[in-house]
């Protein structure tokens, strides 16, 4: 449908899909009002009014784009003209093989580029109803959608929205952690953006300091949860340390506190059963955040047994552990294959409430909601990217099956963070050296297909997007 170019694109949420979102509707020169209603209304996880403030991790994780899916999408992201990708690089902090950033260098920086482009107009105030006048909408309210928006959608939709909880990571400050028991090394000293291959703090655990730590996650006081609360599932990719604790004694070491490609450079005949790692968290080095240490652990508790950690036993925190819910639709019933509302097409959805999981992800799915929608502004019609590209595979995640045409009952979709499984396989196999050398965690042959599947991915994208992959390199 065609609309006047008078008429603005309106963005519900501010946070890193709607940002993203109002971005590329502006650089398609079509107006945008972005609502956001902090700090009129807060949220139980937000602390500032800044756009695209990130509530949880520093670190869109790896940025190896010829071997891991998220670095992948960075490097579509970049070559898409992303402002969270551009606000990203500009803010990063040494991570290893991970793009982590100053948090809030990385929100200053999307709040000032929005502020200054002129077609977009910022609102502050809840929108706790879409008015029907107005023809083009997209929902990015994320996993902290206001009750009163979330009950409209489920009136809209004829069911309820699922729910589940996502936990938040301690953050400790850098000078009171006890060098001489912790070592700085990224694992397998693997060199990322902006870091040298040292970037992580490590505390190494012996096996009865293990066991003893694992004891105490089990038995310390967590958060009480609300009757409606309580039957809310996690999802797997960001689980509570103690209840990745309570699903076996091994599971940690094997996880967030595994020992591999780790050195302690005092003793480096002896290996660490177990290693607690820190990440560096704002560009001045002065906070590090406790690598995988989410936790519903009540605060009193939290401090009594990370300082048990040897390193940490004289830890200050700047932050402690917390749980937020999040909400997301059943996307493949609810939503058509360029992100609309079957049930009202004004309406478009974008990010996590879609039901894609991360920083990038989120991001991801407001920047093609974004172009979906200036392409039915224009009159035309805008196909989907091919599933070989990371944002083609999450759009089909979202979109496509997870509907039993059998079996009536709930629906098994969940949340997902892009990974190479979500991509159709090669039509043939990728070359590779056959001596089979490791290289880390992955195999020569392995690491061949991962390289094809992205020399695929960043071809196919450019094709999509119109672009000559010169062009789009630029």
């Amino acid at each position: 449908m065609t609309r006047s170019s008078n008429e603005p694109v309106h963005i519900i949420g501010g946070g890193l899909a709607g940002s993203e979102a109002a971005w590329q509707l502006a650089q398609a020169g079509i107006a945008v009002t972005l609502h956001e209603m902090r700090p009129l209304r807060e949220t139980a996880a937000h602390k500032t009014d800044g756009y695209a403030e990130l509530v949880c991790s520093n670190s869109f994780r790896s940025d190896d784009k010829d071997h891991n899916a998220v670095g992948l999408m960075h490097e579509e992201m970049r070559r898409l003209g992303s402002l969270v990708m551009r606000s990203a690089d500009a803010n990063q902090v040494p991570a290893g093989g991970a793009l982590a950033v100053d948090r809030d260098g990385f929100s200053d920086a999307v709040t000032a580029a929005l502020k200054s482009q002129p077609l977009i107009t910022l609102e502050r105030g809840e929108i706790a109803v879409p008015p029907d006048d107005w023809n083009n909408v997209i929902i990015a309210t994320g996993p902290l959608t206001s009750p009163d928006l979330a009950a409209s959608i489920a009136q809209r939709t004829g069911e309820q929205a699922l729910a589940f909880f996502d936990a938040i990571a301690p953050i400790v400050h850098r000078d009171s952690i006890d060098m001489e028991q912790a070592w700085f090394q990224s694992r397998y000293d693997k060199v990322g953006p902006g870091g040298t291959g040292a970037d992580y703090i490590n505390c190494p655990m012996s096996r009865e300091q293990y066991d003893a730590f694992v004891d105490s996650l089990i038995a310390g006081e967590k958060t009480d949860f609300k009757d409606w609360e309580a039957k809310t599932p996690y999802f797997d990719g960001c689980l509570p340390i103690e209840v990745m604790a309570e699903r076996g004694r091994e599971t940690l070491r094997h996880g967030p506190m595994k020992p591999f490609g780790l050195t302690n450079p005092r003793a480096p005949d002896v290996k660490p059963y177990a290693v607690v790692q820190l990440r560096q968290d704002n560009k001045l080095g002065t906070l590090f955040n406790m690598v995988g240490f989410q936790t519903k652990l009540k605060y009193g508790a939290q401090a009594d047994i990370f300082r048990a950690i040897p390193g940490l036993q004289n830890a200050e925190f700047a932050r402690l552990g917390g749980l937020h819910r999040n909400t997301f639709l059943n996307s493949p019933k609810l939503l058509d294959s360029v992100l609309r509302l079957k049930a009202n097409p004004k309406w478009r959805f974008a990010g996590q409430i879609t039901g894609c999981e991360g920083y990038v992800e989120s991001a991801a799915i407001g920047l093609l909601a974004a172009r979906f929608t200036a392409a039915e502004r224009r009159g035309e019609t805008l196909s989907p990217p091919p599933p070989t590209t990371a944002h083609g595979a999450l759009l089909a995640h979202i979109t496509g099956g997870h509907i039993d045409a059998i079996d009536p009952g709930p629906s098994s979709f969940q949340p997902m963070n892009i990974n190479f499984g979500l991509f159709p396989p090669l039509a043939e196999p990728a070359a590779f050296d056959k001596d089979g050398r490791k290289f880390g965690r992955g195999s020569a042959k392995n690491l061949a297909k991962k390289t094809a599947m992205s020399q695929r991915a960043l071809a196919d994208l450019a094709a999509w997007s119109g672009m000559s992959q010169a062009d789009a390199a630029e």
